[in-house]
């Protein structure tokens, strides 16, 4: 009996391994007419059904990631972060433009934004049909990429989220660009960077950026170079400049991906427990310190209520003034407004004689809401008065 509940224990662990090893890759070249025919190669992981090149997706629809790389780095030094997250049920880009010692920040920029829209709209070749792409999208970067990742996400709100690691800030520049960064915006910093330290650059960005939900997490005795994997570019770099690191990359990596897969289920996936688990985690970690314009947490169960998207449609989103709402069979009779902390901030009572109504929310402070309809359905909405 010992020896079968041995084999059965073993199975499952080979099991375990395996599905975490499904991590598909293809290259794509896409083509930006808008700018002169742009070639963008692309290096793209994503759920496989087998782990390996060019082989068939899983079946289900995937949140998109745009990551962009450091100066004068590969793609392939961030293999850390796709076998973190493919895993996860999430599609990450890899574009490998400016790479060179003279890269144009700018162009960089457009190409992450342009990555975005260009799968989603048409998806990534034949293997990675637009029906396998989620709504939901999120553009990151490291260093270089990092900072290009707020010019990618100035003035966008066709992205969820942004993340940057260690950004660095870019000609044009990435503090100036941040005033006009609405999404919720997460950046980790390493509390020993030399190379981009977090006082010259990340924080600077952080003060800029204009989302209503923006935290930034600093890693204690974390440098520049272990968010990724070695390389000898940026280890150079780092190798050259004071503090040097006092953990391990390994312990690096760690809780920068228990962090990030916590923000990103909540963002990317409408997990909203994982937003709790994520303020949690900031506020008994004793591996970062942190600061937050404010709590992302909210109440358990509301994010699982996105079961009938079409049943109620929510324009515009983001908004500032005016929003509408229309119900696809029925009437819209009550609305509850809750805020990013799950609080009440209003109740309406309608009469039931039409399927669409708009309210003045004019007044209400920039953020992320949340609307209960008919005590069934649920929307997510961003209130902003820039850039719209």
């Amino acid at each position: 009996m010992q020896q079968k509940l041995t084999i059965i224990l073993l199975i499952i662990s080979l099991c375990s391994k395996l599905s975490a090893q499904q991590i598909g890759h293809t290259t794509v070249t896409f083509v930006d007419s808008t700018r002169n025919n742009r070639s963008i190669v692309t290096e793209i992981y994503y759920p496989a059904l087998s782990a390996g090149d060019n082989t068939p997706i899983a079946p289900g629809a995937f949140p998109l990631i745009t990551f962009g790389h450091g100066f004068v780095m590969v793609w392939s030094a961030y293999q850390n972060f796709w076998e973190a997250l493919v895993p996860e049920g999430y599609i990450l880009a890899f574009p490998k433009t400016e790479g060179s010692i003279l890269p144009s920040h700018a162009d960089f920029g457009k190409d992450l934004k342009f990555l975005i829209s260009k799968i989603q709209g048409s998806g990534a070749g034949t293997l990675i049909p637009k029906t396998s792409i989620g709504a939901t999208s999120a553009i990151m970067g490291h260093s270089m990429g990092g900072g290009s990742a707020f010019l990618a996400a100035q003035n966008n709100t066709a992205i969820t989220t942004m993340v940057s690691f260690a950004a660095a800030n870019t000609n044009p520049s990435s503090i100036t660009a941040a005033d006009q960064v609405l999404v919720p915006t997460l950046l980790f910093s390493g509390v020993n960077d030399c190379v981009a330290p977090p006082a010259q650059h990340q924080d600077i960005i952080y003060d800029s950026t204009a989302a209503a939900y923006k935290t930034q997490v600093y890693i204690t005795g974390g440098g520049h170079c272990y968010f990724a994997n070695s390389n000898f570019a940026c280890n150079f770099g780092e190798s050259t400049c004071t503090p040097k690191p006092t953990i391990a990359q390994s312990e690096q990596q760690a809780v920068t991906h228990d962090l990030l897969k916590l923000w990103l289920a909540y963002y990317l996936k409408n997990d909203c427990p994982k937003a709790k688990e994520f303020q949690d985690s900031l506020s008994v970690s004793t591996r970062i310190s942190y600061r937050q314009s404010q709590s992302i947490a909210c109440v358990s169960g509301t994010m699982d209520a996105y079961f009938s998207p079409d049943a109620v449609k929510v324009y515009p989103n983001p908004f500032s003034g005016a929003l509408t709402l229309e119900m696809h069979q029925g009437q819209i009779q009550r609305l509850e407004l809750y805020n990013g902390m799950m609080q009440l901030a209003g109740t309406y009572l309608f009469d039931a004689v039409d399927r669409s109504v708009t309210l003045d929310c004019s007044a209400l402070p920039n953020g992320i809401y949340f609307m209960k309809i008919n005590n069934q359905y649920w929307k997510k909405v961003l209130k902003s008065s820039i850039g719209l």
